[in-house]
């Protein structure tokens, strides 16, 4: 399924997308008809699925060794609801996430770096390289949770 850096980013850009569509209606449904648990579940898939698209982010710029700005704004874009899909679009029309992973050394000397070195080793091994970033989104997630919600809690 994600044999290519453009298939995990789209899938998770689009995911990103739908959670903000989950966090908009639970709000709604707050405002609207007073059930609050609407923003604690939205919020709380949003609030994940960002965090994984965050790292998926991260993890295809490194791939496909893109410089500061795309990757920032590859990121950033889950702030503002929706903005991850017009962002891929840039992103694989710009050609970014053209190419396949990055799984043997080639003769450029980037390639020697101890990171790309280590990125290499988890491509080769996907499940562990999920379960770790499964793992780092996860921690990330309880560690929010316990700190509360943007705004404080109600």
């Amino acid at each position: 399924m994600f044999h290519a850096p453009r298939n995990l980013f789209r899938t998770l850009a689009v995911a990103e997308a739908v959670s903000w569509t989950l966090l908009i209606t639970g709000l709604i449904l707050r405002a609207t008809l007073d059930i609050p648990v609407a923003v604690a579940i939205g919020g709380g898939i949003h609030g994940f699925v960002f965090l994984s698209y965050a790292a998926t982010a991260i993890l295809v710029a490194k791939n496909q060794r893109w410089g500061a700005a795309p990757t920032a704004i590859a990121v950033v874009s889950a702030i503002i609801p929706y903005a991850t899909i017009p962002t891929e679009l840039w992103l694989a029309r710009s050609g970014r996430l053209s190419g396949a992973w990055r799984i043997a050394e080639s003769d450029d000397p980037r390639d020697a770096a101890w990171h790309d070195r280590l990125l290499r080793v988890l491509l080769r091994r996907p499940w562990i390289l999920a379960l770790l970033l499964a793992a780092g989104v996860i921690v990330v997630f309880a560690v929010l949770l316990i700190l509360g919600p943007p705004g404080g809690r109600e």
